[in-house]
């Protein structure tokens, strides 16, 4: 089983991956054009209100109350699910179209309280409120994108929701090519090319849809039980699983009463920090709920124990790296990737700081994304959401601490540490639950792990140079330079584990159920 996830989360991973590459020459693009302006603070404002909204009422609270039901009746009966998936799109789709309208009108008091700090500048607020009513509709085709992406990820046809991304980001790019030198506007042509990619994204399941035999005939049909169970579970759930986004609400908040270009250098830290989350974190997340919903089905509690530890390792073994390397190049990373047009050095200085503060707390954010199905998988919401009103709570206080002395830097470090806290009551509770116990073998795993980051992370720093000489650099040569950095850090990880002992191979053929295989891997090996 645990190849056959692997599997699957390599499909995922790689979409991913094309699909982060695209929205890095998005970033770029958008960068070059409208570097950290009071334009680009507009958009990203603008644009992170439905984006919240697309947490709840898409892949988030919705999604992961919404795979688990669907899961569960495929296993049993096919035409009970399919009335469950008419039903949920229906009831979704009304939610949505609801609240794009109320959106819409009430967008000016939306950006005062989102974004406080942008009422002293006339011209920035309203630039902001003219950009959100273009693209709130696009929560409505988002939503329905992400059920669909929910439907396929549980079908095992990963590919096409982990692509569909990427649509977004070629209209985007379209948008800022074509609309911003015709619309006096920027921050309104941004708006219409994402509004045009939400209808090109659900344009674009429909296929396969059609090809599974579960393309949405709309009932508003509330007595469904299947979609009770699904709201029911969403309620507790759209907290829980929005944390982020919540943290990111109150940090743009603070963001839009610092300086101008604040919000941009957070935005663009976080686009850089998102990249190893959501290339790995996200697609594990996206596969393994799917798989621990049917061993909770129809498995035992041992195999589904053993599944969120293979999860857990391949967490560790990916992220810890990608946590010092981020940290260490991350003003190299900035200036090879944004330090073009309007986008200055001092952009590259000002965002490096958030990114450091972002890399701190990388793992934390893969944990809960690893963790947090672990109870929803179980249909268990309410324990996340009351862990993430906690971590929310770390995530204010710190923020309005930390924003006095490190101004946007300590926005970012306080989404990391309540990352951590989010991540770590997961782990807690789960253990005391019973419902995870760790397999033999973490001491040793975990060694290893540790004296491979030092040695990638003493190699980096050696062979890296100061802001100034990249500064200077040309781009081929920034890319030249970042790119055998990039190449001597995998180098020096990977095979300082193959010379401390873990092979590949022991982690691949890791069968969270079989039971005597599996210990028998870990006595062996000790991974």
């Amino acid at each position: 089983m645990s190849k056959s996830i692997l599997k699957s989360t390599a499909i995922v991973s790689l979409m991913t991956f094309v699909s982060r590459i695209s929205g890095l020459v998005r970033d770029v693009v958008m960068a070059n054009v409208l570097g950290s302006s009071g334009v680009a603070d507009a958009f990203f404002v603008a644009f992170r209100i439905p984006n919240f909204l697309r947490r709840i009422f898409g892949e988030g609270a919705f999604a992961q109350a919404f795979v688990p039901v669907f899961s569960e009746l495929t296993e049993h009966n096919t035409l009970k699910a399919k009335q469950f998936v008419n039903a949920s799109a229906g009831v979704l789709a009304l939610a949505t179209f609801v609240l794009t309208v109320l959106g819409v009108i009430f967008a000016p008091f939306l950006v005062s309280f989102y974004a406080v700090g942008f009422q002293d500048d006339p011209v920035k607020f309203e630039a902001t409120v003219g950009a959100l009513r273009v693209m709130f509709p696009y929560l409505f085709c988002v939503s329905l994108v992400a059920m669909s992406g929910g439907i396929l990820n549980t079908l095992n046809r990963f590919a096409v929701p982990a692509v569909t991304p990427v649509l977004l980001n070629i209209c985007m790019i379209l948008a800022v090519w074509i609309l911003t030198p015709l619309v006096s506007d920027g921050a309104r042509a941004l708006a219409y090319g994402v509004l045009c990619a939400g209808v090109v994204q659900l344009l674009f399941q429909v296929p396969s849809l059609i090809k599974e035999g579960y393309l949405p005939n709309f009932k508003i049909d509330f007595k469904n039980q299947a979609m009770q169970q699904v709201f029911k579970l969403m309620l507790p759930a759209v907290f829980s699983v929005s944390v982020a986004q919540v943290n990111m609400f109150v940090n743009t908040l603070l963001a839009s009463s610092l300086i101008t270009g604040s919000v941009s250098w957070l935005y663009y830290s976080d686009r850089l920090m998102e990249f190893p989350v959501g290339v790995f974190g996200i697609a594990l997340a996206t596969v393994v709920l799917p798989s621990l919903s049917r061993v909770h089905a129809t498995g035992t509690a041992q195999q589904f124990s053993q599944m969120m530890d293979w999860a857990l390792r391949w967490v560790i073994l990916v992220c810890l790296p990608a946590t010092f390397a981020l940290y260490f190049l991350a003003s190299p990373l900035l200036a090879t990737i944004f330090l073009h047009g309007s986008f200055k050095p001092s952009d590259v200085e000002m965002a490096a700081l958030a990114l450091r503060a972002f890399a701190v707390g990388v793992c934390g954010f893969v944990f809960v994304k690893v963790l947090a199905p672990g109870f929803f998988a179980r249909q268990d919401t309410k324990t996340p959401m009351r862990i993430a009103v906690i971590a929310v709570a770390v995530n204010v206080v710190l923020s309005l601490v930390l924003v006095r002395t490190m101004q946007h830097t300590g926005l970012a470090l306080a989404i990391s540490i309540a990352a951590w806290v989010n991540s770590s009551l997961l782990f807690i509770t789960l253990r005391l639950r019973g419902v995870f116990a760790p397999q033999p073998g973490w001491f040793w795993f975990l060694f290893r792990v540790a004296i491979a980051v030092a040695v990638m992370t003493v190699a980096l720093h050696y062979l890296n140079e100061t802001n100034q000489v990249w500064f200077e650099w040309s781009l081929f040569e920034r890319i030249w330079r970042l790119s055998t950095l990039v190449l001597v850090g995998a180098v020096t990880y990977f095979a300082s584990l193959w010379v401390l002992g873990l092979r590949p191979q022991q982690l691949l053929s890791y069968k969270p159920d079989l039971q005597d295989q599996s210990n028998k891997h870990s006595k062996e090996s000790g991974a």
